[in-house]
């Protein structure tokens, strides 16, 4: 895997090619937008959707979780897509195997009771400050912080000398803040704007690439 590494604010981080971000300095790894569930989901009413499908998710996050071996893992919201399914015994048995603490920074898609992760030993909250870092699941703004977030699966679309194009997860940061790609399968994504004040970082495969923003101001 060809991480990426990064200086915000004086705090070390490393992108990782699966989407998480890990913060070396906190020794806490964020992922985003995971969405157990929706293969299931899929499949119940008719997709077809490989049943090995199921454990891809849950392969990601062991490869992001090996290469780093946080003291904590936050899921950035969406963790689960939406109700109860088989997934949750899944996901309770990988839980199960963890010996690192967990967050689970609520999202939208997140119905499931609290109780139900507070069960497992995950705490939940609607938000996780750390100093003059804040994580959320949806993007947010605030004077003299620095905001993780998740939510718009980013994405960018660069186009070769031939025209051809090609739509890649990414990681999306600006002055401010910077939003996650999404972790799971067949969650989608949203072709973000790259103007010269933000900063673009691609997965290609198992490497993470900075994207080039012409007209970068210096």
């Amino acid at each position: 895997m060809n991480m990426f590494p990064l200086d915000i604010h004086g705090q070390s981080f490393h992108l990782h090619p699966s989407g998480a971000l890990f913060w070396e300095n906190q020794s806490l790894l964020m992922m985003s937008d995971v969405h157990l569930g929706k293969i299931s989901h899929f499949r119940k009413y008719g997709a077809a959707v490989p049943q090995h499908a199921l454990l891809k998710n849950f392969e990601t996050m062991d490869g992001a979780i090996s290469q780093f071996t946080p003291k904590h893992v936050v899921f950035m919201g969406d963790l689960f897509h939406s109700s109860l399914n088989k997934e949750w015994d899944l996901f309770e048995d990988w839980v199960g195997r963890k010996k690192m603490g967990m967050t689970l920074v609520v999202g939208n898609h997140d119905i499931i009771s609290p109780m139900k992760y507070e069960a497992l030993g995950i705490s939940v909250c609607p938000e996780l400050s750390l100093g003059t870092f804040f994580l959320t699941h949806h993007p947010e703004e605030r004077e003299g912080q620095f905001n993780f977030s998740g939510h718009l699966h980013p994405a960018v679309r660069l186009t070769g000398l031939g025209r051809q194009s090609v739509r890649l997860r990414c990681f999306y940061k600006s002055s401010v803040q910077m939003i996650l790609p999404a972790m799971g399968e067949f969650t989608g994504s949203h072709t973000m704007a790259v103007t010269r004040d933000s900063e673009v970082f691609a997965i290609l495969g198992d490497t993470v690439l900075p994207v080039q923003v012409h007209g970068r101001k210096k």
